[in-house]
Order: structure tokens, then C-alpha cells, then sequence
């Protein structure tokens, strides 16, 4: 019996264990995700009051046509439930950030629309995101590193997005 799993199949049976390198590697990886994306919500919290998602749900809505995106498309991109996306949107109305509208080419559809307050909290949170961004990685790479750190995550979103896979937001 095979297993497929991101294009690759390998028979069942006894686990390829990770060497001794990879697993140093996972593990630095690990600590340094978890390191960082503690990082990043602790300032975010400390100077916007938000959290690192809902900062960047705004970030995607600013960047969108007439800063506006269908929830699904939003949820997609964010890379989180449809539920979750629902929850975090509805903080970021009662915060005035967001507000949401029906879709007008498909009525069981919303959009989510980044309101001109959202906007300048955004732009008064970008230079403290940016700098703590700056401060804990890409100060610390070379710049063949940051290319290279490019290339291992494009691979790593590649591999774990397979065309059909039954992600949740895509659900």
C-alpha cells in the first residue's frame, strides 16, 4: 500500500526518521517560527492593539482593488478557516477597521472593505511592524540568505498546497 503526500509516495510501514541534520534543522526552525511570530504579535499588540492576523488582514484588504476582497478570496489568501476569518473580521468592525457588504454579483457572498480608519491604523502600525520585521530577520541574513530563504518557503507552499488538496480555506 503507498502513501501520497505532496506529489511523493513512499510505502508504509517502517517512518524515514529524520537524521541528525534535519533534525537540527526542524528544530531551529521551530524555535525561530514560534520565536518570531511571538515576536511580531507582542509588538503589533503593544503598538496597535492588534494582533499579528488582523494586521495582516488589513495588509491584504489595503493591497486589494478599491480595498475591498470577497470573504472567501480573503480567507484564501490569509490562509485560515472561513470561520476564523468571520471572527476576526467581525472584531475588526467593532474596532470601524473593516466593514462588510453583500456581494453584489452573488447575494450569499460578503465582501470586506478596509474603512479609512483601518487604513490609518495601518499606516501607523506599518513602521513599527516593518522595523520589528527588519530587526528580527532580515538584519541577521546576508542577502544570499534572504534569497535562499525565499526559495526554501516558496518549495515548503508549494509542496503543502497541492492542486486539489482539501485545505480548510478552501472549504
Amino acid at each position: 500500500m503507498s502513501n501520497e503526500f505532496a506529489g511523493e509516495s513512499c510505502e508504509l510501514g517502517e517512518p524515514r526518521w529524520l537524521t541528525d541534520r534535519e533534525q537540527r534543522a526542524w528544530l531551529a526552525y521551530m524555535q525561530a517560527t514560534m520565536l518570531l511570530e511571538d515576536h511580531l504579535d507582542r509588538q503589533l499588540q503593544r503598538d496597535a492593539g492588534m494582533p499579528h492576523l488582523y494586521y495582516g488582514l488589513l495588509v491584504l484588504l489595503s493591497r486589494a482593488p478599491r480595498r475591498r476582497m470577497r470573504m472567501t478570496v480573503l480567507a484564501e489568501q490569509a490562509k485560515i478557516t472561513r470561520s476564523r476569518l468571520s471572527h476576526a473580521i467581525a472584531r475588526l468592525e467593532k474596532n470601524g477597521w473593516v466593514r462588510r457588504e453583500e456581494c453584489s454579483s452573488d447575494k450569499r457572498g460578503q465582501n470586506a472593505i478596509l474603512t479609512d480608519d483601518g487604513m490609518r491604523i495601518l499606516e501607523k502600525a506599518a513602521p513599527g511592524h516593518v522595523a520589528a520585521v527588519r530587526g528580527a530577520l532580515f538584519d541577521r541574513l546576508t542577502d544570499e540568505q534572504v534569497d535562499q530563504l525565499a526559495t526554501i518557503c516558496q518549495v515548503m507552499a508549494e509542496g503543502l498546497q497541492p492542486k486539489g488538496a482539501d485545505l480548510p480555506w478552501l472549504r
